[in-house]
């Protein structure tokens, strides 16, 4: 049986994480905000980068791109770099 401090202790317990939860909570919102309005000025010129990237046209170094990639994705699945085929390569 539970006596009433037994049961104090778990109603302290429970009410101290709850509390710790509901502050972590508004603290990452606050730093969430803080870092949103940090960088709105920023995301603008992401646009203009992004644009000057393509305009740049194709890799210069094609066909060692082509090769570093599927070498490293035969070394990842354990295969021979022939048994890799790459149709396609885009850039993010």
């Amino acid at each position: 049986m539970l006596n009433s401090s037994d049961l104090f202790v778990v109603v302290m317990g429970v009410g101290i994480v709850f509390l710790g939860l509901i502050l972590l909570i508004a603290v990452c919102s606050i730093m969430s905000a803080v870092v949103r309005s940090a960088t709105k000025g920023k995301q603008a010129e992401q646009p203009a980068v992004a644009e000057k990237a393509s305009e740049a046209g194709d890799m210069p170094n094609r066909q060692q791109t082509v090769a570093a990639i599927s070498a490293a994705i035969a070394e990842n699945l354990g295969k021979d770099v022939s048994a890799i085929r790459i149709l396609s390569i885009k850039k993010l």
